[in-house]
This record gives C-alpha cells, structure tokens and sequence, in this order.
C-alpha cells in the first residue's frame, strides 16, 4: 500500500506530518513529495525533506493521494496541473482520495465533490458542493476532515479505509486517542 502526500510551499505541518507519522505506523508507505522541489517550507516556517519530487513519482505506483492543507498550500496545490490530473485519474479509478482543512477545495476544482458529501475548514463550506459540519466525513473513496485539530482522527478514517478497523482501532490505542 503506497499513499502519495503531496507538499506545496506553504502546507500545514500537523496535517502532513501527524498523517505521514500515522499512516507508516500503520505500515502504509506515505510518500511526501515536493511539487517545487526536495525542501518544502510549511505554513509556520517548518522546513521539510520531501522523499521524492513530483517529477521522480509514477501516479501508477500509488494506492491513494492525501492533501494536506495550509494558506497557500492549498491555493499551490489547486494551481498544479498534475495534481489536479492526479486527483481525478484516481477518483475515476476508485483510489482513495482524501483532503484536510481548506484542501477539500483543491478536490472541488479538479471536479469531483459534485456527487460527494464532504466537510472543509469552517467558514470556507461555499468552496465545496455539499458541505457536513462533522469534523471526518467519508463519502465511497474520498475522505475529508476540517482542520489541524482534526488531523489525528483524519488519518486513522484512512487507515481504517485502507486496513480495516481492527488496524485503525489498534493504532487508535497505541496512540492512546
């Protein structure tokens, strides 16, 4: 199971980290990948060595994509043609595809929330088409969640998507959530 994470200038830190750090206890392989480049610097000035480059990665060899949030991440990760190109090639496919924060958006522009309940940060719910007010919602194959706050139990949803409940409950009292 290989999960591609994307990291755009500007991404929020506890929404790519607590999900990478959760989804590798898992055993998934989390791949973070820079869309500028290895270096990544998030929302709060946190710099991070991304594992590969957009342009090293074959969408071919991945499960799922996860979109962390952050102002601009989000806004640089809706500009990236190949996200957006990812984004529906797996949705068409089934994968999994998940957002967090202000990134539900990003799944709204590449078009395919039309059908789909989903949640996004509070405040922005005119960026999506049916917006929840729950802070998880999981709506076939695309999982989406609020805020950093929520980033925890974002990432065990997915985990619980990919390896069942017993794995996420597991993780859960591991965690001790």
């Amino acid at each position: 199971m290989k999960i591609l994470v994307p990291l755009a200038e500007g991404f929020e830190e506890i929404e790519a980290l607590a999900v990478v750090d959760i989804l590798r206890r898992a055993g998934i392989e989390a791949v973070m990948v820079g869309l500028q480049g290895s270096i990544v610097t998030g929302s709060h000035g946190i710099r991070v060595f991304a594992d590969k480059k957009i342009n090293e990665i074959n969408p071919e060899d991945y499960d799922g994509i996860v979109l962390p949030g952050g102002d601009p991440g989000y806004k640089n990760l809706a500009k990236s043609g190949k996200i957006l190109e990812i984004i529906r090639k797996f949705n068409s496919e089934g994968k999994l595809v998940a957002a967090i924060c202000a990134s539900p958006a990003v799944l709204a522009k590449a078009g395919i929330l039309q059908d789909k309940k989903a949640t996004i940060y509070p405040g922005m719910e005119k960026e999506i088409p049916y917006p929840r007010s729950e802070k998880v919602v999981v709506d076939e194959n695309v999982i989406t969640s609020q805020a950093p706050g929520t980033a925890i139990e974002f990432a065990l949803k997915i985990v619980e998507y990919l390896l069942g409940k017993d794995k996420a409950l597991s993780l859960r009292n591991r965690l001790v959530c």
